[in-house]
């Protein structure tokens, strides 16, 4: 009996040792729904608050009046939108936007993509935009690379080889190929951007017959951008209607603009709209307002771009507002700003700039 006795208690103390070496687990504290702290309402953005702060500051951030009369109002905008989700903005990226192509489409080419896109939630417009977005983004990051093959492009091209055809050898825009071409001279970037901006009649025959046929085709470096700019303006004034319409105040662009240059001596920073109202879009503080007349795709180079003229403003300002024309993909973050789309917008006079373009 006694050895029983004696491997039940030694049993016992090994079971014993066994539960003292687990790790007791630590019971998190709960967290109670409506904290005395913050109301149950989360912490507020350091752009959001100086959104919020700008009417308060002394001094004012930059262009902010010291007397508003009568003074700010809190004005509430719902602003509906509809992203395009990330998996759509890729399928549509490999219908619209395929190698050695960077110019104006034809009509027919237009129509394949417009067939390819059925039953996709992205419109014609938008797929067509997101294209001169991956175009860009291509021609960006592939010109060191196309630089370094400059020798050979020239070579190429002094064989008889033309702009097009090296074009699409070797997957770059036109005048940036044209551009490698010079570059394979020997020319300087200062000589290339001379000639090419403003003496192209300096150019052989050759030369300038190639170059005008690489502007015509070229719609990511092309040295002419007049009618992209134009469009973009019209835009702004569609968006600065609307704002008006809405019973909000605000300062344009050009007022900045013109205010900056006399006092500092040059622009320093000039939203299009710099609202002089309380404004909360869908229930975000607004300060500023920025037209954006593309597609916000999510691609590296133009968030890249965007989030540092952002940076910009949020440092003035605090948060603000981009209105997309094409809309925005739901991938693309961006800090300081809510994405908005043209959804709300009377975008009848843009129509009617395109319309007039055309002929």
């Amino acid at each position: 009996m006694g050895p029983l006795i004696l491997r039940g208690s030694l049993s016992e103390d090994e079971s014993a040792k066994r539960r003292r070496g687990r790790r007791r687990r630590r019971r998190r504290p709960r967290k109670e729904n409506n904290s005395a702290g913050d109301n149950g309402r989360r912490p507020k953005s350091a752009e959001v608050e100086r959104a919020l702060a700008r009417f308060s500051l002394n001094p004012r951030p930059m262009g902010i009046p010291e007397v508003i009369d009568p003074p700010p109002k809190k004005i509430h905008i719902r602003w509906n939108t509809n992203a395009v989700p990330k998996e759509i903005q890729i399928a549509a990226g490999k219908v619209a936007c395929i190698p050695g192509e960077f110019g104006f489409l034809p009509e027919d080419r237009v129509q394949e993509i417009a067939e390819q896109l059925k039953g996709m939630p992205i419109s014609l417009e938008q797929a067509l935009s997101l294209r001169a977005a991956l175009n860009q983004e291509k021609s960006v990051y592939s010109h060191s690379k196309l630089m370094r093959r400059s020798n050979e492009i020239s070579r190429r091209y002094e064989s008889g080889e033309s702009i097009i055809a090296l074009s699409k050898r070797f997957d770059a825009p036109p005048v940036n190929t044209f551009r490698a071409v010079l570059t394979g001279r020997g020319w300087t970037k200062t000589r290339i951007k001379d000639t090419l901006n403003k003496n192209p009649s300096k150019l052989n025959q050759r030369d300038r017959e190639q170059f005008e046929l690489a502007e015509s085709v070229d719609r990511v470096s092309s040295v002419n951008q007049t009618e992209t700019q134009n469009a973009a303006e019209v835009f702004e004034e569609i968006l600065c209607d609307h704002f008006d319409e809405l019973g909000v105040r605000f300062r344009r662009q050009e007022e900045l603009l013109n205010e900056q240059t006399k006092t500092e001596g040059r622009a320093i920073i000039t939203p299009d709209l710099l609202l002089l109202d309380d404004v909360r879009i869908n229930g975000v503080p607004c300060a500023w307002i920025d037209a954006k007349h593309f597609f916000g795709a999510d691609l590296k180079f133009p968030k890249k771009k965007t989030q540092k003229q952002v940076d910009r403003y949020v440092a003035e300002y605090g948060q603000g507002a981009l209105v997309y024309r094409h809309g925005f993909c739901d991938g693309l973050r961006l800090r300081g700003a809510i994405k908005l789309d043209s959804t709300q917008l009377d975008l009848k006079p843009l129509e009617e700039f395109h319309e007039n373009s055309k002929t």
